[in-house]
């Protein structure tokens, strides 16, 4: 038998790193699968919403668009309205797993700022279909009224766990002290406005979103500071 010449055997430096235990690449695997379906069934569900109205579409249909059983789609989400909140409670996450590693002693405006640059930089580099996703979302969450009642729902269950996050950074109680949920309500207030502006002007690319809000939440602080 020949022998393999140098730089072709498998594992090599020149052949990159060993394959990982078959464990792992298996593990790996199954989440990419998990995420297809997932994501298949929130475009499923967005079309279906759009063409027919989110109250009038089931789960029924959802699930008969994607070719899976609705024991398939209650492994990912709980109920229909889920199918929406569920992938922008995925960038609050985000948010909040980046303010709680922000470095000790960093001021709470700046570090609600650095984290928010942290998700727009999750934004702008994750799948490009996202962009068209956050598009139909929003067009689904302004025609029904009890999605939009959710959203809400949603903004105030993060607001809370970020200002707890930040009265934890600051040695404060927040149960007496209400600065904590001024300067998260302050911050979120600033980038909730500047994301509905890029949306109310049709602005969708990551990036150019991303920039827009940056700058609007840096006239945030500047407008406090020479306004207040």
């Amino acid at each position: 038998m020949t022998a393999a010449p140098a730089g072709d055997v498998p594992g090599s430096a020149e052949d990159g790193p060993a394959p990982g235990p078959p464990g792992r690449a298996l593990a790996g695997l199954r989440e990419r699968k998990k995420q297809r379906t997932r994501l298949a069934l929130i475009d499923a569900a967005l079309e279906l919403f759009l063409a027919q109205g989110y109250e009038e579409t089931t789960i029924d249909e959802i699930v008969a668009a994607v070719e899976v059983s609705q024991r398939t789609f209650f492994r990912y989400f709980a109920t229909k309205e889920d199918v929406v909140t569920a992938f922008l409670s995925e960038y609050d996450k985000v948010l909040e797993e980046a303010l709680s590693s922000r470095p000790p002693g960093e001021r709470p405006f700046t570090a609600l700022f650095e984290s928010l640059r942290v998700l727009l930089r999750t934004v702008a580099g994750g799948d490009p279909e996202d962009s068209t996703r956050f598009r139909r979302i929003r067009r689904v969450i302004e025609a029904t009224p009890a999605l939009e009642a959710a959203q809400m729902a949603r903004y105030s269950a993060s607001e809370r766990i970020l200002a707890a996050e930040i009265a934890r950074r600051e040695g404060v109680d927040p149960e007496r002290d209400l600065r904590p949920q001024i300067v998260v309500a302050f911050h979120s207030a600033a980038a909730r406005v500047a994301f509905e502006d890029c949306a109310r002007q049709d602005i969708w690319d990551p990036e150019t979103v991303a920039a827009l809000v940056e700058e609007a939440v840096a006239l945030a602080r500047e407008t406090m500071r020479d306004w207040v």
